[in-house]
């Protein structure tokens, strides 16, 4: 049964193009879903023994523990993909989770920092005249000026950076691989990096724009702690997650005219639909805000 995840996996690799990231919490949520399947049925030995009511039970399960419905319902999608890649493979006759649902997940809309949460955050790493300070204030400024994902700063390479002509190559989700314009703030805290911080910190061989204190690659966990460090040193209350400059630096496009399919392209969204969630944040025109003034009279 393990072996059978393992060439799921392989196919989402170099099929699917999925990143590392996303293979390993594929493999997390199988891992765990086949050991709950093993410990309910101590002869369980292959996925074709696998049927609807155990699914049942893993879903009542993870609610049961606490899982939200989010990861729930992630955690299902994942095994349906699974069993449709068997399917699709003849290695099982039926498909135990063709007929079981999703919970409801509510969409929410993303929570983003304001203008001047920015520029707090921005700041809060300024005074700190070490390398690793110097690191982290290039990471924030990077971030909050390209809106890349975490995982796809943390998988830059310094060949990555064009900083002579402001821009940087960024691959994407299924390495689809993008050109993001930086603005100069941005270029000036990469060049003190890497002449004062990546310089001081980085193995020998090491390919990697940001480091750890062990001169390897920073990994997305680390970076969320760096980031979480300077939100709680700044005082920002707004709840912060690995995506929130991301999320800000688009509704912040689009608030100061950026066209949505640029914003789009600079996220490296498949669809527009995704990139259209952020208009329901932009703040309104000047003009449109005077117009839903009540009347005075």
């Amino acid at each position: 049964m393990e072996e059978q995840i393992r060439e799921f996996l392989s196919h989402l690799q170099q099929s699917k193009g999925y990143s590392r990231n996303t293979i390993e919490a594929y493999r997390n949520d199988l891992n765990q879903f086949l050991n709950f399947a093993v410990n309910e049925r101590p002869n369980l030995n292959a996925w074709t023994r696998v049927d609807k009511p155990l699914v049942l039970s893993f879903i009542l399960h993870l609610k049961e523990r606490g899982y939200t419905p989010s990861s729930v319902a992630r955690k299902v999608a994942v095994l349906k993909s699974f069993y449709h890649f068997l399917t699709e493979r003849h290695l099982v006759d039926a498909d135990p989770t063709l007929t079981v649902g999703s919970p409801k997940v509510e969409k929410r809309l993303p929570q983003i920092l304001s203008s001047d949460e920015i520029e707090r955050l921005m700041a809060a790493p300024l005074d700190v005249t070490t390398p690793k300070g110097y690191r982290d204030a290039a990471i924030l400024e990077l971030l909050s000026a390209s809106g890349m994902r975490v995982s796809e700063v943390t998988s830059l390479n310094v060949a990555d950076l064009n900083l002579q002509n402001r821009i940087v190559h960024c691959a994407g989700r299924g390495n689809k691989r993008r050109v993001i314009p930086i603005q100069e703030s941005a270029v000036t805290v990469l060049e003190r990096y890497l002449s004062h911080g990546r310089s001081a910190m980085a193995n020998e061989n090491e390919l990697a724009l940001f480091v750890n204190p062990h001169g390897e690659r920073l990994t997305r966990q680390g970076m969320w702690l760096i980031i979480k460090e300077y939100v709680q040193k700044t005082g920002i209350t707004t709840p912060v997650t690995p995506h929130t400059l991301r999320h800000s630096f688009a509704v912040h496009m689009l608030n100061r005219g950026a066209d949505l399919a640029n914003v789009q392209r600079l996220l490296g969204h498949a669809n527009i639909s995704t990139t259209q969630m952020y208009t329901q944040l932009v703040e309104p025109a000047p003009e449109m805000a005077l117009q839903k003034l009540p009347d005075s009279n």
